[in-house]
Parts: structure tokens; C-alpha cells; sequence
């Protein structure tokens, strides 16, 4: 694989541009001066194709892409219907979930700006270790900030990013004014607050860099190799194709490129494409397509998208991964023009769904990663006999103890 996709190009309708609020300094302008140069470029592109970087490319062979994509024949089994379901592994990379394939170019680029350190947020951690191993492969420190709950309950990710040899505080912490502002032993936190301290701590110091994990068009972009991957993998085209949503990473990532083919009729023209959020979080199914804040204190651009508002603080649930508030522009034009529909699940159910899964494929699937399967288990029931269900398997749950342990009990 030498290129990335970039579903920009395919759009039926154009992307609305980020856009400055009524009052303050540019949010725009400030993209320059924390992200590296070549993800502003990308950002804003208007080319199909983006070439791969030759040390990116070299990355991805080492950490071991492509990823499998296997038939789950026992899933098929357990649920007793005559429908056949593929998903895409990308639990097989080192840290777990597909969050390394942006974190290894953004690091990679992060580099080659002449930053020495990067500044991220992380919410059930799986971004945060994807970064922390990037960085440590591209010889950059790395701060991570993670929501709260997960920083006390998934110690693992938390010993893993430490190991990778990054620094970790809870979220909201005490390093970042945007912190001290929300900083009490009750509060939850969220991947909104994370950001903004994420920046302010980018902004306070020289030759900083701030990765983002999701929504941004780049980090789409980058995780475009999962879904290329899996056209040339699947044997057969897929009735539907259906992934979770945080901000959309894994989900565009994977039904990008087929939703792509479709738009230039070059095939899945029968394909559907579904995204599973959750309940406590459901942006696409419950929330307002309007410019919002991707961040909690509006430090960056406002982008047009499905929000729930930014200052939505959702309940801790296991999924942390997906407690956003908002969705990645592309994703939201895409919803919002009927090309991709969207169903939200409560967590007893999607639990119920992982656990089939662990029972019948061996693989536990991280809580975030249920959501899909979830739909898939649903849908599989209403579909004729024959049919074909793809989906995305963004990452495994063995790191998630705190999550099954919960579920078990309740």
C-alpha cells in the first residue's frame, strides 16, 4: 500500500470549511502553529490519492500491515443464520486497535517539522498507546492526556504508555489552565477537555506538537489503509459494511474507500453502510448538524458536523473510547445525505454481543469495538440468507479487564 485515500475528492457535496467564531483570535490561523505542516495540507486537499511516506510505509511492514481479514464462521454458527460475516482484525497491530496507522504518520511528520515532543488526549487509551509507541519510534517525547475514569480504571493502557516511555495525567489535570478550570475529584472529564489541554499544553512550550486522534479529515485519511486492505482481502462484495463511531476514525477508515467505488460507480453499488455509536454519546443519531467546537473550551476551528453540544459531558461508560461529542465532518455530510445510517447501543447490550463473539471466534473485542458487532448481530437477523456483513474489528479488549470485570458483576 502506497497511498492513502482521501474521500474529499468523491463527495457529492463539498466539505464546509472550518470556520473562526463571531469573536476572539483565528482558530485557524492557531492550526499552524500546532500542527505539523504537511497535516494542514492534508487536511484542505482536494486530491484523491495521498502518497505514503517511503519511513511510513516501513512502519506500518514492521508493526505487521496488512491486518487479517478473516470470515467469523462461528459467530455465523452461534447466531443460527445463513449469513456470511467478515471483519477486518485490526486488533493485530502491537498496541491493540487501529489508532497506530494515523499516529505512526502524524509522529512521522510531527518529526520531520523539527518537533521534539507531541501532546495528545486519549480516552479509553487506545490512541494514547498509539501515540506513545509512535513517538518512541520516531525518537519524540510524548503527553498524553487521559479522561479521567479511564486513567483510574485502565491502569494497564496506562503502565503500557509509560512503558512506551510517555508521560500520563488524568483528565482534567492540574498542568493545563483549561484543567484547573474543571479539576474536582467528582469530575468525569471528557475527550472534549482532554483536547483542549492537549493544545494549551502545545501551545505553552517550543518545538511542541499536537496529535489528534479522530474527526480531523488527515486522521481519516491515514486509516483509509484499513479499508484499501480489506477491498483487495474480501472475497466476496458485502451487503453491508459496518463499523463503530468515536469521531470516526475507524468507521471512515475502513467504509471510506468502499463508499468511494460506490460514489464513482466503479462497484459496491449494492453495499450499505452502517455506524454503530453509542448511547450515552449518539452525536449522529440524537445530536444537531450545525459548527460546534471539536474541543470543550473552543480553543480550535468550529467544523460543521453532528454534535451534541460541546460542552456535553457524557456518563462514564466501558466504551471511553466513544464518549465524543461530535463526528468527523465527512462522516456527518456523508449521514446527513443518507449515505451512511447510524443506530445507537446502551452497554448491557453491547456487552452481551462481546461475549458472544469472545465464545464462538476467541478474540475479546474491546467494548468500543462491540458496538459494531452489536449492529452486526442485528442486522444478520433481518437479512435473507446469503447475505454479506462486513465489519470493522478496530481493536481488541484484553487491556479492558475493568470493562468485563463491570459487566460480569452487573
Amino acid at each position: 500500500m502506497d497511498r492513502w485515500y482521501n474521500i474529499g475528492a468523491d463527495l457529492p457535496a463539498p466539505l464546509p470549511p472550518p470556520k473562526d467564531p463571531d469573536e476572539g483570535d483565528s482558530r485557524i490561523a492557531l492550526l499552524t502553529k500546532i500542527l505539523p505542516s504537511a497535516l494542514i495540507d492534508q487536511e484542505f486537499t482536494a486530491e484523491r490519492w495521498i502518497p505514503i511516506p517511503e519511513e511510513v510505509r516501513e512502519a506500518y511492514a514492521r508493526m505487521g500491515r496488512p491486518t487479517p481479514f478473516r470470515r467469523a464462521e462461528g459467530f455465523e454458527r452461534r447466531l443460527g443464520l445463513k449469513v456470511h460475516i467478515y471483519y477486518k482484525y485490526e486488533g493485530a497491530l502491537p498496541v491493540g486497535s487501529h489508532k497506530l496507522n494515523t499516529a505512526l504518520a502524524q509522529a512521522y511528520y510531527a518529526k520531520l517539522d523539527g518537533a521534539d515532543e507531541v501532546a495528545t488526549e486519549t480516552g479509553a487509551g487506545q490512541w494514547g498507546m498509539a501515540v506513545s509507541l509512535a513517538a518512541a519510534l520516531f525518537g519524540l517525547k510524548a503527553v498524553v492526556f487521559m479522561t479521567r475514569p479511564s486513567y483510574n480504571s485502565k491502569r494497564q493502557r496506562v503502565a503500557f504508555m509509560k512503558t512506551y516511555g510517555a508521560t500520563v495525567y488524568p483528565s482534567p489535570s492540574d498542568v493545563t489552565e483549561t484543567g484547573r478550570k474543571f479539576n474536582r475529584p467528582d469530575h468525569p472529564g471528557s475527550l472534549g477537555i482532554a483536547i483542549s489541554e492537549a493544545v494549551e499544553y502545545t501551545l505553552a512550550g517550543e518545538r511542541r506538537r499536537y496529535l489528534p486522534g479522530s474527526v480531523l479529515e488527515f486522521v481519516l485519511i491515514h486509516q483509509s489503509v484499513i479499508g484499501l486492505e480489506a477491498i483487495r482481502q474480501m472475497p466476496e462484495e458485502p451487503d453491508y459494511a459496518v463499523g463503530c463511531v468515536g469521531g470516526g476514525s475507524n468507521f471512515g477508515g475502513f467504509a471510506y474507500p468502499m463508499i468511494g467505488m460506490k460514489l464513482r460507480g466503479e462497484g459496491f453499488g449494492r453495499t450499505r453502510f452502517l455506524a454503530a455509536e453509542s448511547a450515552a454519546a449518539p452525536k449522529l443519531t440524537a445530536g444537531e448538524y450545525r459548527y460546534d467546537f471539536p474541543d470543550a473550551v473552543g480553543v480550535l476551528p468550529m467544523i460543521k458536523m453532528y454534535t451534541l453540544g460541546h460542552d456535553f459531558v457524557p456518563p462514564a461508560v466501558h466504551a471511553a473510547g466513544l464518549r465524543y461529542h461530535g463526528a468527523a465532518p465527512s462522516l456527518s455530510i456523508l449521514k446527513r445525505l443518507g449515505l451512511v445510517e447510524a443506530v445507537a447501543y446502551r452497554q448491557e447490550e453491547v456487552f452481551e454481543a462481546a461475549v458472544a463473539f469472545a465464545r464462538s471466534e476467541g478474540i475479546i473485542p474491546a467494548p468500543e469495538s462491540s458496538h459494531a458487532i452489536r449492529a452486526v448481530a442485528d442486522l444478520a437477523k433481518k437479512l435473507p440468507p446469503g447475505s454479506v456483513i462486513a465489519f470493522n474489528l478496530s481493536g481488541h479488549g484484553l487491556l479492558d479487564v475493568d470493562a468485563y470485570e463491570k459487566a460480569h458483576v452487573a
